[in-house]
């Protein structure tokens, strides 16, 4: 497995090079936001850890076009920051990363959330996109969700705003998020849309309709009891 370390404070990317050779893991370097796409592009790692306040350009325009690009979409992000707020980590979401830790952290800690990440995108690879939480079942490549074993009927939209909230299980996904990703970009829907299509897949989940939590001020996040 290799993974891409992009940090400009070159004492940490030193330090995370060591422990993860240590694990067995080949470690690609870079020390700014250009060199790191770029690399990131040219080589196809496993797995990118990003820091965000990055020269040249920022972790969060790096993040957004790795998760643009076809080649490069689906490696899983860990993003690497000093910023503690949770505003930042929701950016750090939107933009399509699939892990947040914040500095300083343990190591050991690091090492977890990087092999839960790769064994996460290996299972999505392997199950051709079957998403399971708990008694709910979404086939996406049949585009059919089952509930306690009996199929639940969804429209359209309502399947797209659960899966998508499946797909970043754990997540917080913002509302203005929701709208670019479930109705388009350039839709000017009212995110009160999104509230009330929340309602109806809740409805139709049943008592699973409370896997979908509301994260007040920010938008919604969905997760196992």
């Amino acid at each position: 497995m290799r993974i891409a370390v992009i940090e400009d404070e070159k004492d940490l990317a030193g330090l995370l090079t060591f422990q993860l050779e240590k694990e067995g893991y080949q470690v690609l370097i870079a020390h700014d936001g250009k060199s790191g796409y770029e690399l990131i592009s040219s080589e196809l790692p496993d797995l990118v850890l990003l820091d965000i306040m990055l020269p040249i350009i920022s972790g969060v325009e790096v993040c957004k076009l790795l998760k643009k690009q076809k080649s490069t979409h689906g490696i899983p992000v860990i993003m690497l920051t000093a910023k503690s707020e949770e505003i930042d980590r929701v950016i750090g979401f939107e933009v399509g990363a699939d892990d947040y830790v914040t500095k300083p952290f343990s190591l050991r800690e690091l090492l977890l959330r990087i092999k839960v990440a790769l064994r996460r995108s290996n299972r999505e690879e392997q199950d051709d996109r079957i998403i399971v939480m708990g008694p709910v079942v979404i086939d996406t490549g049949r585009c059919q969700v089952a509930v306690g074993g009996e199929e639940a009927v969804f429209t359209t939209t309502e399947y797209k705003l659960l899966c998508a909230l499946a797909e970043s299980r754990g997540r917080v996904l913002t509302r203005d998020h929701l709208l670019r990703h479930v109705w388009g970009h350039h839709t000017g829907t009212d995110s009160r849309t999104v509230d009330s299509h929340i309602t109806r897949v809740r409805t139709k989940l049943g008592p699973c309709g409370e896997y979908i939590k509301t994260v007040r001020g920010f938008g919604y996040k969905m997760e196992e009891e």
